[in-house]
């Protein structure tokens, strides 16, 4: 994926609304990284660098310069209201108009929330491994007993006559 993400990066070099760049997550970039939740490598974020989305398209260079014509674009945000429905500016209103604790106070909630979101999918998904898990058990055991009860002899004793009948005429 680098030499599509550098021949990216070259394209919007001097792109005056659009960033396409790197960090090094390991080094300098660390503190970045992590206050994006960037776990794994290469991870592609996009959109307002205060609330960067995840990248889950194709990695190729035809697909990661579609996505930059046609969604890396100015969008809506405390710097862009003009960009914003009345609904968004209405919301950018009421959060400007709150204290910055009550603001933090709000984002732990919704970060708490999210997080409880992440953990009970991981639960459901554990379950539903351990269903996979005893399912694909029974199924083996099964079939072993299926095949330990004679299935092998039979099909050898039918090849066995098949090619007596042959030899016969």
């Amino acid at each position: 994926m680098k030499p599509a993400w550098d021949a990216l990066m070259a394209d919007y070099k001097d792109h005056p609304t659009k960033l396409v760049a790197d960090v090094d997550c390991t080094a300098a970039g660390k503190p970045l990284c992590d206050s994006n939740g960037v776990k794994g490598f290469p991870t592609i974020k996009y959109g307002d660098p205060a609330d960067l989305q995840s990248y889950e398209g194709g990695r190729d260079e035809k697909a990661l310069k579609a996505f930059a014509e046609t969604k890396l674009v100015a969008m809506c945000s405390v710097k862009n209201q003009d960009l914003c429905s009345e609904e968004k500016k209405a919301e950018i209103a009421k959060f400007m108009a709150m204290e910055v604790g009550d603001l933090n106070t709000k984002i732990e909630e919704q970060e708490a929330e999210l997080k409880n979101i992440e953990a009970d999918f991981k639960k459901s998904v554990e379950g539903l491994q351990k269903l996979y898990e005893g399912y694909t058990k029974e199924k083996e055991e099964k079939m072993a007993a299926l095949k330990d009860s004679g299935l092998g002899l039979m099909k050898s004793v039918k090849a066995a006559k098949a090619k007596a009948a042959k030899d016969e005429l």
